[in-house]
């Protein structure tokens, strides 16, 4: 199971903050990636890139030993690690957050809204039911130009983050 929660609240120090989420992870036995809600357009964006970087564990094309960092390659469409915590990590102050919960590759333990709630509890945070609409704008944070914005309808725009996701398979060859 996928689980995606939003969140807002403050992050005072990102460092403290992601081994809080390492701490979580390690304790549930399950994998916990954040993000900017700001740049992820969907939910569909980041189920797409869970299933991609899980497909690429089971089928030994990973490019990091960690599916929580794999999750976050695929999600930013990026190859490069410290590229990808730029582009869609998690940064100071006050935010809106996205978060990725799943089970592990041998899915040993199941995912809940509870567990959801636990962390965000252990983080500080409120729940944020928003959800996630991604427009142009957030599009061309993500690093899309007018250029190719201009080549399809606006409600195809979802397509785009999905070709980027789908893309790092081809770029990490």
């Amino acid at each position: 199971m996928i689980l995606i929660l939003g969140a807002s609240g403050r992050i005072e120090n990102v460092d403290a903050f992601v081994k809080q989420i390492q701490s979580f992870s390690k304790q549930k036995g399950i994998v916990v990636q954040a993000f900017d809600a700001s740049v992820i357009y969907s939910n569909d964006h980041l189920l797409s890139a869970t299933v991609h970087a899980k497909r690429a564990f089971e089928q030994g094309k990973r490019s990091t030993n960690s599916l929580a960092l794999e999750i976050l390659l695929y999600a930013a469409g990026e190859r490069q690690i410290e590229k990808a915590i730029k582009k869609v990590g998690v940064k100071k102050g006050n935010r809106r957050i996205v978060f990725v919960l799943t089970s592990d590759l041998d899915n040993k333990n199941k995912i809940d809204e509870s567990m959801g709630k636990c962390l965000l509890t252990v983080l500080g945070l409120q729940e944020d039911t928003q959800g996630l609409h991604g427009d142009r704008a957030t599009l061309k944070r993500f690093g899309i130009s007018d250029q190719e914005l201009d080549t399809i309808p606006e409600n195809q725009y979802g397509d785009l983050i999905l070709e980027k996701v789908a893309l790092v398979d081809v770029i990490k060859k």
